[in-house]
């Protein structure tokens, strides 16, 4: 199946007809399926975007966070990110949640952990999110220890430049903090300096609460609790 050129339509016959597959997209007409993911190199970091972003979506009305979802974005295209953010329709998020239960449209920001995945995360993925409007993308480089937060401007992604601390912050969504060398401290190479440091999972989250508490923060759910 990976490598084979297909259609969107033969794509997800084929994918639905094999659940023993948990994970394959496809790419520029071309089929993707990922290797089986490793705990440190993946799984790890996956499950801190996820606690992240969760913490942001429990303060945010009508943003919603996935991972793992199929998102239908063109006829070549059918992606399978490791986490994403979306603004409910009603808001104007530009996805929506179709009959069977995908997404089609762009979301307005995907992360990817980009470990074995990197060749495509960073290039064919890429340009792909940046042609379907997804106005931000996150990919988070597991070998590098390197975040790199891309900015859709004027139809051309633009990546985010952090603060002196190494703290990223979205455009789209106010208040969504991330501390990257926090993030990386998490790994087994860091975990002793991280120990005496305060770093980690628990100060990711500490720099994320400082966000939502910002004026930023504050003024976007109030605008968002004035819509109809």
């Amino acid at each position: 199946m990976a490598g084979d050129r297909l259609t969107r339509a033969e794509f997800e016959r084929r994918y639905e007809a094999h659940p023993e597959i948990k994970k394959a997209e496809l790419i520029e007409g071309v089929v993707h399926v990922p290797s089986p993911t490793r705990f440190e190199k993946h799984g790890r970091p996956h499950s801190d975007v996820i606690t992240w972003l969760g913490l942001y979506c429990a303060m945010t009305p009508g943003v919603r966070s996935g991972t793992n979802v199929t998102i239908r974005l063109d006829f070549e295209n059918e992606v399978q990110p490791d986490a994403l953010l979306r603004l409910d329709s009603a808001l104007g998020g530009r996805s929506r949640i179709t009959d069977d239960d995908y997404l089609a449209g762009p979301p307005e920001l995907i992360v990817e952990i980009a470990a074995s995945s990197a060749s495509y995360d960073l290039h064919n993925k890429r340009r792909v999110y940046q042609r379907s409007g997804v106005q931000e993308y996150l990919a988070l480089q597991v070998y590098e220890q390197e975040a790199t937060w891309f900015a859709l401007c004027e139809g051309v992604y633009e990546p985010l430049l952090s603060d002196a601390s190494g703290i990223l912050r979205s455009e789209v969504f106010p208040g969504l903090w991330l501390n990257v060398p926090a993030f990386w401290a998490g790994d087994p190479a860091s975990l002793r300096e991280a120990q005496g440091s305060g770093q980690g999972l628990a100060a990711v989250l500490a720099t994320l609460q400082q966000g939502l508490a910002s004026p930023e923060h504050v003024a976007f759910v109030a605008h968002l609790h004035s819509q109809p």
